[in-house]
């Protein structure tokens, strides 16, 4: 598998674990000095921190674990990341993808069953964020970790008591 291929896959592993709540594993995509933050759009080339930093995996997982909302019942998000720009530099490398998430809800199937004639997916399906993910990656003992990750959002992001 090429290097891009593996740095793709890197960030299709963080927003899996991201959809699933999994801040261990999402934890394990980052070094242990790692630096992420995440920045609102202000203007159109600028933007503002939404909360400090967070530094290594190790915070990562705690934030996934303890700082995320569960989904509701019945609910889920779906990440889709798209437009990869990755330039690799023998051991270093970075990477530039839009995203867009989605809210999932599926409908609660009626205690008696769903009504004659329903047919097909039962539910929503919402867009809700978007943005970029600008990733530094490096490349330690033959397995790519994020070093550096931005998460710039398209909309104001609000972080109670920051």
């Amino acid at each position: 598998m090429s290097d891009e291929r593996k740095i793709q896959e890197i960030l299709a592993r963080y927003v899996r674990a991201t959809d699933r709540r999994d801040g261990r594993t999402q934890g394990a995509l980052f070094t242990d000095d790692a630096v992420v933050q995440s920045l609102s759009k202000t203007g159109p080339d600028s933007y503002e921190p939404v909360a400090p930093p967070l530094v290594g995996g190790a915070a990562v997982a705690y934030a996934v674990d303890n700082y995320m909302a569960p989904h509701p019942e019945g609910g889920s998000s779906h990440h889709v990341t798209t437009d990869h720009i990755i330039e690799v530099d023998g051991d270093q490398a970075h990477m530039n993808a839009q995203f867009i998430v989605f809210r999932v809800q599926g409908a609660a199937r009626p205690a008696n069953g769903w009504p004659a004639g329903t047919f097909g997916a039962q539910g929503t399906v919402q867009p809700i964020e978007s943005g970029y993910y600008d990733t530094d990656l490096r490349r330690i003992d033959g397995e790519w970790k994020i070093v550096g990750h931005r998460i710039l959002l398209d909309l104001p992001y609000v972080v109670p008591g920051v």
